[in-house]
């Protein structure tokens, strides 16, 4: 696999930083195939397979239509039965940025390809290196959207996923104190995000989240409560942040807040236990918490709701004309989602039915117009939903689910100087879950101490030590990447052995001294480098306020100028005014109705238009005053209601 995709998910961001509307983004890759190839006449398929081929971006065929459309109305394409003649197209100069674009992307493979080496003892090719850069990036996906057409613009990636999303996973939180390393992979994460806007050209509404409230299942819940990590929580807080700014409201249902106080007792009951696993657990023991906190936090759930400013809802009655087939769902459910927990699964049904009664059949063509939507970290529940909706529904409306990744995508791209932390944190809590060894590879581990503690193999104290110890997880994954295949009585072992050495003798106070030392390092810079994001993010919406209240205070006064100019044309209107206001203030207010008119009549431009531009040229200028981005600014279309 070449490095092209990286490249051209690189370009994709400068785009951003020059301003744009989504599709537009697209424009230079089609300018260019078209000025490379210079091919008589061409389709969108034909278009599509150019870029595929030239940039590694897999491009469908209907955002490539709206462009060629696009072009033909600059005359720069000619539409003849459903094709188009290209006119003489100037090279748009796209190779300088790609070059600079593939300078960046060489030096990232290079970091990822001596971190293999340095710390998973793997030895990397460039093109083993890229091809695990994409299989992380392809996880970040808007599947499940009423638009959606794939799951993301990377083409096919062979290989274990697993595997190389744990290496680029480890490799992310190693290099997240390093500017410069880590702004370059950014890019391409950021990249990736705007490439899904042309998979789901639907995705450039102008419409905002009000009306809509996105309610948090239950993981989604433990996660905003810190249960299992800083990086999670971070993730989820941005998200509910920027869905607040967009003006929807974030909520959960009672039934899940129910299901949360369950989870916390059962996790307080095993945390001591010898087979006590899962993510609150794990997270539990590596920062201490013990098994009265989480007692404490289960009898005061909803003060903590509160804070996190969380409404709990109650959930909705059955009402059998606004309802699901629970049992077909369950099928679906079941189907994409092995060892489903049986109680879990009633939850989600409960969830996704209640959802269906909210909209109560109302048509949802997107997400906007949704009035409600459940958001889940579980992405094989949020796919069940989508097809339940286009199997047993026959609709194409917004599914009734939608992972997290999914919204803070779509949220982001209303607003990607608005949310400038956002791709971090997600990037952040998926590197953290990447790193963890999943359920299934946990029960095989643990069933293989357990065989060789019967064989004698592995003493009793060294059975419950690879049980309890948090180090376990970490050594573990440093061995086998999350490989079951690679987990064998040796891998066992030799995980034994490493933590066994780390808690042995007297450097067993000295390096957990070490390891909580850099770890409060490394979150204290996290932070720093977060909070200036989030400085940023403030700067940004402090601007998109003003340019409100310009905008606004500057079409009131036009409108009363206007107002008043038309009852100038009343002869006893006009003399009242001209002797209340003066003859040159009454001229003034008669001259501004009649240019009013004369733009209204020759460029069709309505007062909701006219306040839009206002508003975008407003806010360039604040931003540009704030020293922000120092670009144009046209990312705005979704703020200005």
């Amino acid at each position: 696999m070449s490095t092209a995709t990286l490249t051209s998910l690189a370009i994709l961001k400068v785009n951003l930083d020059q301003g744009g509307d989504y599709l537009d983004y697209l424009r230079p890759f089609v300018l260019q195939v078209l000025a490379d190839n210079k091919p008589e006449r061409v389709s969108d398929a034909e278009v599509a397979r150019f870029i595929e081929e030239q940039f590694g971006l897999a491009i469908p065929s209907r955002s490539i239509q709206i462009i060629l459309r696009r072009l033909s109305r600059e005359k720069l394409l000619k539409r003849s039965h459903h094709v188009f003649i290209p006119n003489a197209i100037d090279d748009p100069g796209l190779h300088v940025a790609r070059a600079e674009a593939a300078r960046r992307i060489q030096v990232t493979i290079d970091a990822v390809v001596d971190y293999a080496k340095k710390n998973a003892d793997l030895e990397l090719s460039d093109d083993e290196a890229n091809q695990a850069i994409c299989s992380f990036l392809s996880h970040f996906d808007v599947s499940c959207l009423r638009a959606y057409l794939r799951n993301t613009a990377i083409p096919s990636v062979p290989g274990s996923h697993g595997k190389q999303s744990a290496l680029v996973g480890k490799y992310v939180m190693h290099v997240r104190n390093d500017s410069n390393l880590f702004e370059n992979f950014m890019v391409v994460v950021q990249g990736h995000m705007l490439a899904n806007a042309l998979l789901c050209p639907d995705l450039k509404s102008s419409a905002t989240f009000k009306g809509v409230t996105f309610y948090l299942d239950t993981p989604l819940l433990i996660h905003q409560l810190g249960l299992e990590g800083s990086g999670k929580k971070a993730a989820i807080d941005e998200l509910t942040r920027l869905l607040r700014e967009l003006g929807g409201r974030v909520a959960t249902f009672s039934h899940s807040r129910e299901e949360l106080g369950q989870v916390l007792h059962g996790a307080a009951q095993r945390l001591d236990a010898p087979d006590g696993k899962g993510g609150i657990i794990v997270e539990a023991r590596r920062v201490g918490t013990t098994k009265s906190d989480l007692l404490l936090l289960q009898a005061n759930i909803d003060d903590w709701l509160a804070a996190q400013d969380v409404e709990v809802r109650r959930t909705p009655t059955y009402d059998s004309a606004f309802q699901i087939d629970e049992r077909i769902f369950e099928n679906i459910l079941d189907d994409e989602a092995a060892h489903y927990n049986e109680r879990a699964m009633a939850y989600d049904v409960n969830s996704a039915r209640s959802v269906y009664a909210l909209r109560r059949g109302k048509p949802s063509p997107t997400i906007e117009r949704s009035r409600a939507i459940l958001v889940t970290s579980n992405t094989a529940f949020a796919k069940a939903a989508w097809l339940y909706g286009q199997e047993e529904e026959s609709s194409r409306d917004v599914s009734s689910v939608i992972s997290d990744f999914s919204l803070a995508n779509i949220a982001w791209l209303k607003a990607p100087m608005g949310a400038s932390s956002l791709p971090v944190a997600e990037v952040m809590a998926y590197s953290y879950a990447a790193v963890q060894p999943s359920a299934t590879l946990m029960d095989k581990f643990l069933k293989e101490i357990d065989k060789l503690h019967a064989k004698g193999t592995v003493s009793q104290r060294d059975h419950q030590l690879l049980r309890s110890s948090t180090s376990t997880h970490e050594n573990l994954m440093n061995l086998t990447l999350g490989d079951e295949a690679a987990l064998t009585d040796e891998s066992v072992l030799r995980t034994l052995e490493r933590v066994t050495e780390e808690i042995q003798g007297e450097q067993a106070e000295e390096i957990s001294a070490e390891r909580m030392a850099h770890e409060r390092t490394r979150a204290e810079l996290a932070e720093s480098a977060l909070e200036l994001d989030r400085l940023k993010d403030r700067l940004y919406w402090g601007c998109v306020k003003r340019a409100k209240v310009f905008s606004i205070g500057l079409l009131g006064v036009f409108g009363f100028l206007v107002v008043s100019g038309l009852l100038t044309q009343s002869a006893q209107a006009g003399y009242w005014l001209t002797h209340a206001l003066g003859a040159s203030v009454g001229r003034a207010v008669s001259y501004a109705y009649l240019v009013a008119a004369t733009i209204s009549l020759i460029f069709g431009v309505s007062l909701s238009m006219l306040y839009r531009r206002v508003f975008r040229w407003f806010l360039g200028l604040f931003v540009r005053q704030a020293g922000m981005f120092g670009g144009t600014v046209d990312d705005t279309n979704s703020l200005e209601e």
